[in-house]
């Protein structure tokens, strides 16, 4: 029995340390940077709904976008992944993206909607809840 208390308080204080609990493992709460083409299709086949941020540093409105990305991670239960298209220039050309900031909400797997340009917090948000 003693045993088995330390290990729980040991799996315990492994979560306060890494901010997580048992509860918290179901989508992240912040952004997810996409790291290959694989890892971009296993995020969206394995979640409901996912919605993918195309972007580049040097883009002023990509800039602008980031906080209202990342509020939708941390408020909705969508998975926000983000595309840096200069480090994955094919991946970027592979999802007809010609401009920047371009986001597509993928749902049960499928492109379900694309929006070029700036959007706020509330359009993304009532999106994300749309396919929810």
């Amino acid at each position: 029995m003693t045993d088995e208390i330390s290990e729980i308080r040991k799996q315990k204080r492994e979560e306060l340390m890494n901010g997580t609990t048992e509860e918290d493992e179901g989508t992240p709460k912040e952004p997810v940077h996409v790291e290959s083409e694989s890892h971009l299709n296993e995020l969206t086949k394995t979640n409901d709904v996912v919605l993918v941020d195309f972007y580049a540093d040097w883009c002023g409105p990509c800039k602008m976008l980031e906080p209202v990305v990342k509020a939708v991670a941390k408020e909705t239960e969508a998975v926000v992944a983000k595309v840096d298209i200069d480090q994955h220039q094919l991946l970027a050309q592979q999802n007809g993206v010609r401009g920047v900031p371009t986001l597509q909400l993928y749902a049960d797997g499928e492109v379900a909607k694309r929006m070029v340009g700036m959007q706020d917090q509330a359009t993304l948000m009532n999106l994300v809840n749309q396919f929810a």
